[in-house]
């Protein structure tokens, strides 16, 4: 047995990452999450491949200033609890401070967003790296774009189905969250060709 140590942060991130992002449908259901307890009215979802090759979810909730989008990004962030007695009260879909970190960990990851129309940030981060922030035009709302998942991964990449398979996984997530919030439009694409408007 060796001496007990620290594990890098790089190492944090992919185990972190495992426990968040286990295929492509799981990233969406992240990100769909996020746009719901952001506000948004419409949510939709983008995909090539059966998300092997990008999971895109576009929406128009409240957006993100430059401060809090370099927030999103660290582990352990997260707009929904504030101190120990909120985790006793929880009334968003999902406060895990670790999700887009760790997805951000196992892919091409940009986010372009902005919390009024007038000013928007895109950050682009590749395998968890921090590539760079600078202005961009965006309505009100968050684009979070996930490109090659599992790229810096293969052996993970390996365990992924079809894309019909994929695919699949991702319209059952998009159904469920369309079902639980009649008042919010969803869409899914793939490949380019609207796969259903709810």
């Amino acid at each position: 047995m060796g001496e007990i140590r620290l594990l890098p942060d790089e190492v944090v991130n992919r185990i972190a990452a495992g426990e968040v992002v286990e295929r492509p449908a799981s990233v969406a259901k992240e990100l769909m999450e996020n746009a719901l307890d952001a506000g948004a009215n419409a949510v939709d979802v983008v995909l090539d491949r059966g998300g092997r090759k990008l999971v895109e979810v576009r929406d128009d909730g409240s957006g993100m200033n430059r401060h809090d989008l370099l927030l999103a990004v660290q582990r352990h962030a997260t707009s929904k609890i504030r101190s120990a007695e909120d985790l006793d009260r929880i009334s968003t879909l999902g406060f895990r401070g670790e999700a887009l970190p760790s997805i951000a960990a196992v892919c091409h990851f940009t986010v372009v967003t902005s919390p009024d129309g007038e000013q928007g940030w895109r950050l682009r981060m590749d395998g968890g790296e921090m590539r760079n922030v600078s202005p961009a035009p965006r309505a009100r709302g968050t684009t979070v774009s996930c490109g090659g998942i599992f790229y810096n991964q293969p052996a993970r990449r390996r365990f992924l189905r079809s894309a019909s398979t994929e695919l699949s996984w991702v319209q059952r997530f998009v159904t469920g969250a369309a079902l639980s919030r009649l008042d919010v439009a969803f869409s899914l694409s793939h490949n380019g060709r609207t796969v259903f408007r709810l």
